[in-house]
């Protein structure tokens, strides 16, 4: 059983037919952890298992599962058409470290602008502007830290490719969620039980650790400074950066210096901390973003209020101080 057979029982065919578009088989060589994949550390072994592609097909049919409109599936099947290469580390060249939004501009573009996608969505009666944006549609996507689509699948995807979960363990909690009114009136993927919030909570924070753990950080910043130097030789430009992962390190062995540079990235194995900026090498100060889902149970509330360890471990989370020097080897 793979995650794709829990997350839907059925896979339309306006999925089939999307996913076999060249804008959307792009996402297949970009990955879910922004380049650490390519680095030595363990915990980022198996992630280049995990695409935006799995990703994005995920959360189609989380929304589907849930909705049965395929205008939403779509909007969520396409709501990272435009990542970059490396995702979200061209946020990190582009001084966006902590929301991490910059790359979403190009969306509507991409859809606009594909003959392919074009005749499918007419097939269906849609145009771009109703799938052009995923955040219309609260089960796609919500305010942080609402339950959305999104969310769900990276945080179940990455439990299942960091090893924290098995197949049965995330079958069990997503086996336990349905749509219910939030606090503000809205619909909102909900838990049924408490026992399975927490489990999917810790989970949740379990996996923001690693996104925002030092050796995430510094390799996210140290391939935005290679990306950027590589820019500034201009042996890419900005446009190569749409195209995929591939490419762009094929392009890098052309250059004795970011060819060096790039294998210093892939050993990537250790991280060393300061408080204070060493006067020599490369030294980092990064900010991180703090993803955390806080999920409702259904008629109880959320998951913080309903447990003191989950909220207790939110707001350590929280207030992990990111204000060190790194650097690495």
């Amino acid at each position: 059983m793979s995650l794709i057979d829990i997350y839907s029982k059925d896979f339309p065919i306006f999925i089939e037919e999307l996913i076999n578009t060249p804008e959307f088989k792009r996402l297949n060589n970009i990955g879910m952890n922004c380049g650490c994949e390519y680095t030595n550390f363990p915990i980022f072994s198996e992630g280049k298992n995990y695409t935006r592609y799995n990703h994005s097909i995920g959360v189609a049919l989380i929304i589907w599962h849930f909705t049965k409109d395929i205008k939403q599936s779509i909007a969520g099947l396409l709501h990272d058409i435009s990542s970059p290469v490396f995702a979200h580390v061209i946020d990190f060249l582009n001084g966006d470290h902590e929301n991490q939004e910059s790359t979403e501009e190009k969306t509507e573009e991409i859809i606009a602008n594909s003959a392919e996608i074009q005749t499918i969505l007419k097939k269906y009666s849609l145009t771009t502007e109703d799938v052009k944006n995923y955040h219309m549609y609260p089960i796609a996507d919500n305010d942080s830290p609402l339950l959305s689509a999104d969310r769900l699948e990276y945080t179940l995807g990455n439990a299942f490719y960091y090893g924290f979960k098995s197949i049965d363990e995330i079958k069990g909690m997503y086996n336990d969620l349905v749509v219910s009114k939030n606090e503000s009136g809205e619909d909102e993927i909900s838990f049924s039980t408490l026992e399975q919030a927490i489990k999917f909570t810790s989970v949740c924070i379990e996996n923001s650790k690693v996104y925002t753990c030092n050796a995430d950080r510094f390799s996210m910043q140290y391939l935005a400074d290679l990306l950027k130097l590589a820019v500034d030789k201009k042996l890419i430009n900005m446009d190569d950066l749409y195209t995929v992962e591939d490419k762009i390190i094929e392009k890098l062995q052309e250059d004795e210096e970011l060819k060096s540079k790039w294998n210093d990235f892939r050993n990537l194995s250790q991280i060393f901390t300061s408080k204070e900026k060493p006067n020599n090498g490369y030294w980092v100060n990064i900010p991180a973003k703090r993803r955390y889902i806080n999920p409702q149970v259904v008629s109880k509330g959320r998951v913080s209020d309903l447990s003191e360890e989950v909220s207790k471990d939110i707001d350590d989370f929280l207030n992990v101080d990111f204000n060190i020097w790194l650097s690495g080897k």
